[in-house]
């Protein structure tokens, strides 16, 4: 069973009955559209059709194993086993899977992928096109991964640098605060000594032997589940799945998957720790509870229920207190979520502002116990059980066109948690009954039981000079809210006004409509100049999509303001808008879907907005708000200095914020209004009264925005939305534009300079650019990507796997149309200090060797794969149309003529990558800065 609104639990309908009797230890019934069979040995193996992903499918492989089972001397081999499963199979030697798969259009770490986590591993090869016998390929790749690895002595050491570099770049002040608190997290158990990244010493010395005893141990039939979610026929598939998996051999006398429990304990155990790099103080509180992993019933289903309404209301609470300007925290937050396969935890996290650990952790608790001892008010109640059913409703009318790895998930629950597997649906009307039977008095022994008194955990990173929480003072804070006699039970006041009640709204007329048969879209020409591109679109039902842009942006607003400008974003989104505070906002919202958030850009000023069908009304309402009647709170202004001085204080000492620092010098120079760096300067640079002049100057007319809606929502019910809602915005018929040449410079055409900095873990960080500017074509942008996809292969190829001296090297290269057209290439990666200068010089090697005409026609042909597979696949969604009539009535270009995309791809040839290489290498502004340790 996965819970509410990430998952999908569900119940038959006959089980409903008489909503009075129902019988809570029935089991739920599996949804039949997911075929599940065991073969016999003991393979367990999911089929599930749908037509999302038209012509291809997905393909993954779920071993119920993890680094959990690892030996003492394989601390990190059950992760290291999942990167050789990509190294050499039976039937695909060397680097033939990713070959094969690439020249199909699949890419490395994105559609072929894996993870490994404490308890499980999982693989997954995603939408791939079930064209030229793929499908055939990747169910040979899935039954390799089960039983064939080669494991080769050359291709194990060649990985261990890889995974060197993966820890590297995994190490921070906070990774290595977590690993000292993971005694008190789960109390001394094995899980203490097993993250999955392992041990560097077991890394870079165990024997062969090692790691194949742990492949040939754990990696059988009766571990693992194969599921193929796709576009096929599944009768084809299971035959195909039974007669190519149950030749794989039982393994005979094997060993006991085991399950480690975390054992229980009374006494409130608390870890302290705290680092070089971290200057931020946080409290988490947590309380474990065990998870039964035997089969679900309408009881397991009702109690999801009430742990979500019950953590979900608490959560509610404390965000209010987040908006107190005087509250003792900056942020806060409870939970309730697995923690490994045997342990669930109820988590309460607080990150207090400078010394004020104490009384960050007293407040928020006090909230919790508030809860526990009165409960919950039945307006809270209602509200969110309206907001849960808005949840399924929603899921409801998206469930046919649910992406691949959400079915997997939950496949991947049922295997491996014993989740039932039902169908939403049924679930909806089981849930609809039990909310109308749950009381108050449920919901408050929830959250009591959740708030247990044993299995209590209390992890503090403390910051070096500040008043921080010890143990002794955690126990005494617990000891007395809980036993405070005067705490008082949660009160709220609701208004029942709405976005729109306090202004007066006349509303305009459709001017004018014209059809565009080229696109299949409507222009409307509103009373008050407004123009709105609408396209009907339902292949994902029940989404509406809406985006509006103006240009601009920061290249209109003064130096002196720009600090401002750069915060207007989150102080508007938490300030609410006409008569509401953030506070009522989200509660008047709660059960709706709409939302809306406004930006200014480097060149255009955005509106971008989203809802269901039915709530259309409500986001149109809350554009034509924040255009007419924005919000400039005060307190949520404080707020916003709180965090302000908070980040000021928290990035002082971490290593990637100095990175970050130090290459904004480098290009920009100091105190560059443009690229400043976030400082004290910089901060009391920021006003609310300037804040509130900005935003009133970039959005105070409409006319100058250009409004695009995409979705399932139909002409007759948009039509009259537009003209109350939009049409009435004042608007001033004025056309701007960006100043293009007011736009951040580099302070040198060429920038080489190596900066050393002190850091505790010592890693290089590589960074590169070209910069060219060029006329802008549709040939020069979709030649500089396909450079771009080329270095990344390349890079991939060179950096990761032949010299392994980084994990995941990253080459980009990207053609910017305004406001100044440029192509850019980038290349950007840490990596072990002693090879940085090395792989430096590999990767203009090749940069190189490309500008000379060393291009293979298998690199080019995977990219184009993926082009094409790319964009059948991306049709028909939300995201796709919405970019199709933008480029068309903003630059008058139709993505779908042949000639802009198929006829294009298949025209460009290796001398017109070879020729625009050579021209970025020798003829543009480029920088090289490379971040070293201080010795």
């Amino acid at each position: 069973m996965k819970y509410l609104f990430s998952l999908f639990i569900t119940i038959s309908v006959s089980f409903l009955g008489n909503s009075q009797n129902l019988n809570l230890d029935n089991p739920l019934p599996v949804d039949s559209s997911i075929i599940k069979g065991v073969l016999p040995n003991g393979m367990t193996y999911y089929i599930k059709s749908t037509d999302v992903v038209k012509g291809a499918s997905s393909y993954y492989i779920i071993q119920n194993v993890g680094s959990i089972l690892e030996n003492d001397n394989q601390q990190g081999l059950a992760h290291f086993l999942e990167h050789m499963a990509f190294n050499g199979t039976q039937n695909f030697p060397g680097k033939r899977m990713l070959n094969t798969l690439q020249a199909h259009g699949a890419v490395f770490g994105k559609d072929i992928n894996a993870y490994t986590s404490f308890d499980e591993t999982v693989y997954n090869l995603t939408n791939i096109p079930n064209e030229d016998g793929m499908v055939d390929t990747c169910l040979t790749i899935l039954n390799d991964w089960s039983n064939y690895l080669l494991l080769s002595d050359e291709e194990i050491d060649a990985e261990r640098g890889v995974i060197k570099e993966e820890w590297r770049t995994g190490q921070s002040g906070q990774k290595r605060l977590y690993e000292s608190s993971m005694p008190v997290k789960f109390n001394n158990s094995k899980y203490v000594n097993r993250l999955p990244i392992g041990l560097m010493s077991v890394v870079e010395g165990f024997d062969y032997k090692d790691l194949r005893d742990f492949y040939h141990d754990w990696y059988r039939t009766d571990l693992q589940a194969i599921a193929v979610i796709g576009d096929f026929d599944v009768n084809e598939i299971e035959l195909k799945i039974k007669n190519k998996f149950s030749k794989i051999p039982a393994v005979k006398n094997s060993k006991e998957r085991y399950y480690v429990n975390i054992p229980e304990h009374e006494k409130l155990l608390y870890s302290f720790g705290t680092d070089p790099e971290v200057s931020r103080s946080s409290i988490s509180l947590g309380i474990r509870h065990k998870k039964t992993l035997k089969p679900e019933t309408i009881a397991d289903f009702k109690q999801s229920l009430l742990e979500s309404l019950a953590v979900n209301m608490l959560s509610s609470r404390i965000s209010e207190q987040v908006q107190d300007p005087n509250a003792s925290f900056l942020s806060a937050s409870t939970g309730y979520s697995t923690m490994v396969r045997t342990s669930k935890v109820f988590s309460m996290s607080v990150y207090p502002k400078p010394n004020q650990q104490q009384q960050a952790f007293k407040d928020v608790l006090i909230e919790v116990n508030r809860a526990v001892k009165f409960g919950y008010n039945q307006s809270e109640i209602d509200r969110n059980i309206n907001l849960f059913k808005t949840s399924y409703e929603n899921q409801i009318s998206m469930w046919a066109t649910r992406s691949h790895k959400s079915i997997e998930g939950t496949i991947q629950s049922n295997f491996l948690n014993n989740s039932t597997m039902t169908d939403i649906n049924k679930e909806y009307e089981l849930a609809k009954v039990l909310l109308n039977q749950i009381t108050a008095q449920e919901i408050h022994n929830t959250i009591k039981r959740l708030y247990s008194k044993s299995n209590r955990f209390i992890n503090v990173i403390g910051v070096d000079g500040q008043n921080n929480l010890t143990e002794t003072e955690a126990i005494q804070i617990i000891k007395e809210v809980e036993n405070d006699s005067n705490l008082t039970p949660y009160t709220e006041v609701l208004d029942k006004k709405t976005i729109v009640s306090s202004l007066k709204i006349v509303p305009g007329k459709i001017a004018s409509v014209e059809v565009d048969k080229e696109v299949e879209a409507t222009t409307y020409v509103l009373s008050n100049n407004v123009k709105v591109h609408y396209k009907f679109a339902n292949k994902q039902k029940n989404i509406v999509s809406l985006s509006a842009v103006s240009y601009g942006g920061k290249t209109l607003i003064n130096d002196e303001d720009l600090a401002s400008a750069s915060v207007i974003t989150s102080l508007v989104s938490n300030s609410g808008v006409t008569d509401f505070s953030a506070i009522e906002l989200k509660k008047f919202l709660a059960g709706k879907t709409a939302s809306v958030n406004l930006n200014i850009g480097e060149f255009t000023e955005t509106v971008i907005g989203g809802s269901n069908t039915k709530d259309v009304e409500t986001m149109l309402q809350l554009v034509h708000a924040y255009f007419v009647k924005p919000r400039f709170d005060e307190n949520a202004y404080q707020v916003l200095e709180n965090n302000i001085e908070n980040y000021l204080v928290s990035r002082g000492k971490d290593v990637e914020e100095k990175i970050k620092d130090s290459i904004t010098y480098t290009l920009y120079g100091e105190n560059n209004p443009k690229r400043h760096i976030l400082n004290k300067a910089y901060a009391e640079a920021i006003s609310l009264e300037n804040i509130e002049s900005i935003y009133n100057e970039r959005f105070e007319n409409v006319s100058d925005f250009e409004f695009f809606i995409v979705g399932d929502i139909s002409e007759t019910q948009l039509k009259p939305l537009l003209e109350t809602f939009l049409a009435s915005i004042p608007s001033k018929n004025i056309k701007e534009n960006f100043i293009a040449s007011n736009q951040p410079e580099w302070i040198s055409e060429t920038i080489d300079k190596e900066i050393y900095l002190e850091m505790e873990d010592p890693k290089a960080s590589v960074n590169m650019a070209y910069m060219l500017e060029m006329p802008y074509s549709i040939k020069n942008a979709v030649v500089t990507q396909v450079l771009g996809d080329l270095l990344q292969l390349r890079v991939t190829e060179t950096v990761r796997e032949s010299e392994g001296g980084a994990y995941s090297p990253r080459a980009s290269a990207s053609f910017s149309r305004e406001p100044k057209p440029e192509a850019n290439v980038s290349f950007n990666f840490d990596c072990n200090p002693e090879m940085a200068d090395k792989l430096v010089n590999v990767v203009k090697q090749e940069f190189l060797k490309i500008s000379e005409g060393t291009i293979k026609q298998n690199e080019l042909g995977k990219i184009k794969a993926n082009y094409f597979r790319e964009r059948a696949q991306a049709k028909d969604n939300n995201g796709y149309y919405m970019r199709k009539i933008i480029r068309y009535y903003r630059y008058n270009e139709n993505m779908d003529d042949p000639d802009n995309f198929e006829n294009l791809i298949n025209s460009i040839k290796e001398q017109d990558i070879q020729h625009l290489a050579n021209q970025i290498l020798n003829e543009s502004k480029t920088y090289e800065i490379i971040i070293k340790p201080k010795h």
